[in-house]
């Protein structure tokens, strides 16, 4: 085992969600121990496999210290977060209180407990409509949605926490995360979905009516929005590859991960259709709001600092395959 990560306990905010779960996975295999602290509003207790789960919301400070306080964490990958970009719109209240005082307390208790390493978990919303595509990692920052605004006010949160209290982080804004663990594992699974591969899949197999693509008068090529879709088996190597970053001494970093490969909402279902030998019914419907069209990343920053190589986003066949697979296992029915 690598003596850099021999016995090095993490928290990890936001465990038993999508990317949380898949984290948990690649920390656990890189030799950390996870600690998933989860209030399971979105979370899956299934998803908690690889490390203690402890019950907990980041807008109690006391659970969060005393959680803190039993297992004395080496840092903290902080996933906890309301993201749906059309709730954030209609119900701003609750993003900036998840998002903006939710972080505000885990870095308040993280530096009350010693804790002086941070891996967040951001998102290219915070670039809005971007003046130049592929967008970079020192683009102007400008959302147009309360999702985003809020993501942005946590990373300005933790850029005075380190300049102040000497607080390291790396902020790490994704793109589109898609797929499902290559093991069959863990997955994408929750209550309310939004994001168009599961959507897409789930119509395939009857278990959700039709997809209704959100806006077909986009200024793009098929007038559909355009995204750059990573693996999340990717993104949580990536976490792992911040955290050992951050451990090594290195200063804070923002940076985006991605591939700088749009894909069409139509693209996608060509794709799909491709890999699974079936059409995806769907129909149009108008735009969601707070979308912009286009959203693909310059990743130079990460491929260089964080030595990523992102090698399963390189195909969306082989993004929709894995997810493929694990929707085809019923999972709900499983458990």
């Amino acid at each position: 085992m690598d003596s850099l990560v021999e016995q090095h306990t993490v928290l990890v905010t936001g465990g038993a969600g999508y990317v949380g779960s898949h984290a948990c996975k690649a920390l656990a295999l890189a030799g950390f121990r996870p600690i998933t602290f989860d209030n399971l509003s979105t979370g899956n207790r299934w998803a908690v496999a690889w490390g203690p789960l402890e019950l907990g919301d980041i807008l109690d400070k006391g659970r969060l210290t005393e959680v803190c306080l039993k297992y004395r964490p080496v840092a903290v990958l902080h996933f906890a977060a309301s993201a749906l970009v059309g709730e954030s719109v209609v119900a701003p209240a609750i993003y900036y209180e998840n998002n903006v005082i939710g972080t505000y307390n885990l870095l308040e208790v993280a530096r009350q407990c010693g804790i002086e390493l941070v891996v967040f978990s951001s998102t290219c919303a915070t670039y809005g409509i971007p003046e130049h595509v592929p967008i970079r990692d020192d683009a102007p920052q400008q959302p147009i949605n309360p999702y985003g605004a809020s993501k942005l006010m946590a990373e300005r949160i933790l850029a005075d926490y380190d300049r102040a209290y000497g607080m390291r982080y790396a902020t790490l804004r994704y793109f589109n995360a898609a797929g499902a663990d290559p093991g069959g594992e863990i997955g994408e699974c929750r209550a309310v979905e939004t994001h168009l591969i599961p959507l897409m899949l789930e119509s395939v197999l009857d278990k959700r009516p039709p997809l209704c693509i959100n806006g077909a008068d986009y200024p793009t090529p098929d007038g559909t929005t355009i995204r750059d879709y990573i693996h999340v088996s990717d993104l949580a190597d990536a976490h792992v590859s911040a955290l050992r970053y951050l451990l090594a001494g290195n200063p804070s970093i923002s940076c985006n991960l991605g591939t700088g490969v749009g894909y069409s909402v139509l693209n996608v279902l060509t794709a799909a259709r491709s890999v699974i030998g079936r059409d995806v019914p769907h129909t149009f419907g108008p735009r969601r709001s707070g979308d912009p069209p286009v959203l693909v990343a310059d990743a130079k920053r990460a491929s260089v600092q964080l030595g990523l190589s992102m090698a399963r986003s390189a195909s969306i066949e082989q993004i929709i395959s894995d997810a493929w697979s694990w929707h085809c296992r019923d999972v709900r029915a499983e458990l």
